[in-house]
């Protein structure tokens, strides 16, 4: 048996405070008033939050599918272990420090909702009026379990899980929650300055998509990148299901952020599917027109790519503009993707061309065709017209300096919370480790395991085949 310090110790001790400690919590009464709950808008962000919650096995699909054999429940654990985490850490402080009371428009306080306090029984979300504010409450948190599952991509191959567990807690703590604050809260500082962002496009996709191209920095190159060793996918038919998982769930995470099961739904559900839909033609014919073929990869990245560029405009820009907007973005992911392939940055699944640039450019994109005419959100009055550039407005500047503020501090955050993770228990793997595969030495598990008859001398000997 493996000896027990003082690394595997901490964690059970942290989370046996956590459910000790949530016994000294009072229950609340649950929705006394219910007058001002409309039982549609209810029904429907219910959905909406169950639809989020399942893109997160869709993106362990979409993510195990592509790596090597010897590391799909490596890859894919990573990203379902953050439902767990992130969900306690939600409970605990998350909540708070994401919509609490806000300190200064830079984060919210966490001790304001510390184990749902005030949250049960507290009036419902300014944005959500007719629905109960623990529903708006675990709708958002379906949004942070995904965010640092992203990143995983990135360093998928060659990382410690331990490591990658600690990653997603200070990822959460020092990136998502403060840059969910910014940008969601009303007395965010980028709220405040009119950045906007429908469903995640910057505090979800620029956020990942930063870190994980600091993480991909920090732990360096795998041994088969340096040696130009080509890994096949494990599995593409996975890769298929967890498109279409993200796919499907991807209208709640659009549609759902309108809060309601109004016109303002229906317009981000169709520019959603629409965005997707152009994006996957559009890597895939363009991949066409550079000499290759129609691969089944290339539609399903494309897709995705889609799917991150229209999320922050979902709600804002009008539904034909929403085709322009993916095919442009999946064309910029996929020379991004390219140029990464050309340099020695070993971003295993390209998170940051597709997560990354994709909310990049949708946040840009968003800053042009943004429309009061969709959503009155986007201001026309005698301040100003604040549309997108596309209608004569401002916006797009808006847009840039609020990118320019999330990608930095999510590059330059990501870096350090990786590089103090290196320091206090090591990020990588070893050699022999990476060898073998994730899946036998991280976890004692293997995705596909046969036998094999081999003739070894005059002996017939079993052999264990992966």
């Amino acid at each position: 048996m493996k000896k027990i310090g003082i690394k595997e110790v901490l964690p059970f001790v942290a989370l046996t405070i956590v459910a000790i400690g949530s016994l000294f919590f009072p229950t609340a009464e649950v929705f006394a008033d219910t007058s001002k709950y409309v039982t549609g808008d209810i029904t429907w962000v219910l959905i909406a939050t169950a639809l989020v919650f399942l893109m997160t096995p869709g993106l362990a699909f979409f993510y195990g599918g592509m790596v090597n054999r010897k590391n799909v429940l490596s890859t894919m654990i990573k990203s379902f272990v953050a439902a767990g985490i992130v969900t306690v850490l939600w409970l605990t402080v998350g909540y708070g420090m994401s919509f609490g009371t806000s300190i200064n428009g830079i984060i919210g306080n966490p001790m304001s909702h510390l184990f749902y306090k005030n949250v049960v029984s507290g009036a419902p979300w300014f944005g959500g009026p007719t629905i109960p504010l623990t529903l708006f409450s675990i709708f958002q948190l379906m949004f942070a379990i995904i965010t640092p599952a992203l990143v995983v991509g990135a360093v998928a191959e060659r990382v410690k899980f331990t490591s990658y567990a600690l990653f997603i807690v200070l990822f959460c703590l020092f990136i998502y929650f403060p840059v969910c604050h910014w940008a969601w809260h009303p007395d965010g500082f980028l709220f405040k300055m009119g950045v906007l962002d429908f469903a995640g496009g910057t505090v979800v996709h620029i956020t990942a998509g930063c870190a994980a191209l600091a993480g991909a920095l920090v732990l360096k190159r795998r041994r088969s990148h340096i040696e130009n060793i080509e890994n096949h996918p494990a599995n593409v038919p996975y890769v298929l299901i967890g498109t279409g998982l993200l796919w499907f769930g991807w209208f709640g995470f659009n549609a759902g952020s309108a809060l309601a099961a109004n016109t303002l739904a229906v317009s981000a559900f169709a520019t959603t599917n629409i965005a997707a839909a152009t994006a996957g033609l559009s890597w895939m014919f363009f991949d066409v027109l550079r000499g290759k073929k129609p691969s089944v990869l290339g539609f399903c990245i494309g897709a995705v790519v889609g799917l991150v560029a229209i999320t922050p405009g979902a709600g804002f820009v009008g539904i034909a503009h929403s085709a322009f907007i993916g095919f442009i973005a999946a064309i910029i992911s996929n020379l991004a993707v390219s140029l990464r392939t050309r340099s020695k940055v070993d971003d295993t699944l390209d998170v940051f061309p597709c997560h990354g640039v994709g909310g990049i450019v949708g946040m840009l994109l968003t800053g042009i065709f943004a429309s009061h005419a969709v959503n009155s959100g986007v201001v026309v009055d005698a301040t100003g017209n604040h549309q997108g550039l596309f209608f004569g407005g401002d916006l797009f500047f808006t847009q840039f300096k609020g990118m320019l503020i999330v990608a930095s501090y999510s590059f330059v955050v990501g870096w350090i919370i990786f590089k103090f993770i290196n320091f206090i228990n090591p990020l990588r793997v070893s050699e022999d480790e990476e060898n073998a595969g994730l899946d036998e030495s991280q976890h004692g598990e293997n995705y596909i395991q046969g036998t094999l008859l081999v003739k070894n001398g005059g002996n017939i000997e079993e052999k264990v085949i992966y």
